[in-house]
């Protein structure tokens, strides 16, 4: 299959990718137990509105095929998006920078009464810190090699957007 070819079918690709993504976050948290911590979330929040962002783009672009070039532009920025967040996060992993300071263990947080009585009448929960890589493969986080295929995706869609589309 030629680029060009390949790049009418990228909207869906695309969403197909942040569906991968999306898997393997929840095969490590399901069989590896490593529970999401905060930012982990967000960035989950981002491929899933680029998986149906993505399959309502390949919708709009295959009914008007000069969309395409738009649609695969809105989803280099949704990927670039998710990247800057994976990288942030990553940041906070290794002290870069400060973190949520809900999530952090070098978080300030004000504990009030209400935090008191809510811990006194629940079960005790384990927040995962966002500033703790729970797995590192190569020295790098999950955090890393997420904004490592995020930049990926995030350039393979600019040259899409930046190609003009062929007709299939």
């Amino acid at each position: 299959m030629s680029t060009a070819r390949l790049g009418a079918y990228w909207p869906i690709l695309a969403a197909v990718a942040a569906a991968f993504m999306l898997a393997a976050a929840h095969a490590f948290e399901t069989f590896g137990h490593y529970p999401p911590c905060e930012l982990c979330l967000k960035q989950r929040d981002v491929y899933w509105l680029i998986v149906w962002g993505g399959i309502g783009l390949a919708v709009v672009s295959r009914l008007k095929p000069p969309l395409l070039r738009f649609c695969c532009a809105v989803l280099a920025v949704l990927f670039l998006a998710e990247c800057a967040l994976a990288v942030y996060h990553a940041g906070v992993e290794w002290k870069w920078w400060a973190g949520p300071t809900a999530c952090t263990s070098s978080g300030a947080h004000a504990i009030t009464a209400a935090d008191m009585s809510a811990l006194l009448t629940s079960k005790p929960q384990h927040i995962v810190q966002c500033d703790v890589a729970a797995w590192r493969l190569l020295g790098v986080s999950m955090a890393g090699w997420n904004a490592l295929a995020a930049l990926a995706l995030t350039l393979v869609s600019a040259v899409f957007a930046a190609r003009k589309p062929a007709h299939v």
